[in-house]
């Protein structure tokens, strides 16, 4: 008998109940590691609007969704899925400063470009051949006042 994925609904409410917090109040919320393990980010994530780091990371999570409502996201893990590209993480364009996405079967960079205050790209093991995509970054990574940090299998860490 094939066991149900954990749904995100699930996986909160099982850290509510091991953290005794309330999700939506809280600012690092960890659902890694779940068994069985997610399969699809629904909108159950969008409540989390205090969260400023979500780990979904080691999941069965096919693509990016369900995180409109996390106006708050500065760090998200989404390391060991089954992630094929970036599309849906546009909505947190405006917040997000870290992105943890290694061990993907990821091929493109394309979406990357809408990433306003992106400063750590880790991305190592996935499958992207063209790093264009790095030059539609907003305002150019070349240019930025901070520190750019992007990290791949084909080379350790490096300063933008």
């Amino acid at each position: 008998m094939a066991l149900k994925p954990t749904t995100c609904k699930e996986a909160i409410a099982r850290w509510e109940k091991e953290k005794e917090e309330v999700a939506t109040e809280a600012k690092v919320i960890e659902l890694q590691f779940q068994w069985p393990p997610i399969e699809k980010m629904d909108g159950a994530l969008s409540t989390l609007v205090n969260c400023e780091k979500l780990s979904l990371s080691s999941n069965m999570i096919d693509k990016i969704a369900g995180i409109a409502g996390m106006r708050s996201l500065k760090i998200l893990s989404l390391g060991r899925n089954y992630i094929k590209s970036l599309a849906g993480i546009e909505t947190v364009a405006e917040t997000l400063e870290e992105l943890w996405i290694s061990y993907n079967p990821i091929d493109k960079l394309r979406g990357i470009g809408v990433m306003k205050n992106l400063r750590v790209l880790y991305i190592s093991n996935n499958l992207i051949k063209e790093w264009v995509e790095f030059n539609r970054l907003q305002g150019g990574w070349k240019s930025s006042r901070r520190d750019w940090v992007a990290i791949d299998s084909r080379c350790d860490w490096i300063k933008l």
